[in-house]
């Protein structure tokens, strides 16, 4: 039972993925198909599609609006059955599927306008403008390699200039300030000198 519930949940996945795939080749253009199918669980699978229809309906307001108005008249999207193929959907009167149209004529024009642009061929670029840019990618490579060498030279032209700095700053700033704390020590003891021999004096000249 579970590989039945398992094998139709992927099948229906499968379909899901494959009529948003038309869809975005609509809008977008082609694009690459898996040669395997992804080791995905059905769950990953379910928010992935989920996600890109989303997408789809926030970028185009027509497929939100005929969201609108699929949950709305949900009946109104029904195929009609084969013993009564002209018939209205069972749901509604006929009284309430002349309102519901009369009341989205209006959008019916912008809808179809939209739809035409959507399912419009994408066209092709210009031949030459693709071989020039398959030109460029020698020297696109040669500007490559040449900010790589740039930005090693920089590398090495900023340790050189920290070397220099920390050399700078130990062997001159350094320096000076042990010298120049050195100096204020001997001068410091000369003043005590010169303060003690005049204490001295003064005491001898009192005598």
């Amino acid at each position: 039972m579970d590989n039945t519930l398992d094998q139709t949940t992927l099948a229906t996945i499968s379909l899901l993925e494959a009529r948003l795939l038309r869809i975005e080749h609509i809008l977008y253009g082609p694009t690459t198909t898996p040669t395997k199918p992804p080791a995905e669980s059905a769950t990953t699978s379910l928010a992935d599609l989920e996600h890109r229809f989303n997408q789809l309906v926030r970028r185009f307001g027509v497929y939100a609006e005929i969201l609108k108005i699929y949950k709305s008249h949900p009946t109104l999207f029904q195929s009609p059955s084969n013993s009564s193929p002209a018939s209205p959907p069972t749901q509604l009167s006929p009284e309430a599927v002349r309102a519901t149209v009369l009341a989205y004529a209006t959008i019916f024009p912008s809808t179809a306008s939209a739809l035409t642009a959507a399912t419009s061929d994408t066209p092709i670029p210009d031949a030459r403008q693709s071989a020039e840019l398959v030109a460029l990618a020698p020297r696109l490579r040669a500007v490559e390699a040449l900010q790589r060498e740039q930005e090693r030279e920089m590398e090495e032209l900023r340790e050189r200039s920290e070397r220099a700095v920390r050399a700078w700053y130990e062997g001159g700033v350094l320096r000076y300030g042990t010298a120049l704390a050195d100096a204020e020590g001997r001068l410091s003891k000369v003043d005590r000198g010169i303060r003690r021999v005049t204490r001295a004096r003064a005491e001898a000249e009192k005598v």
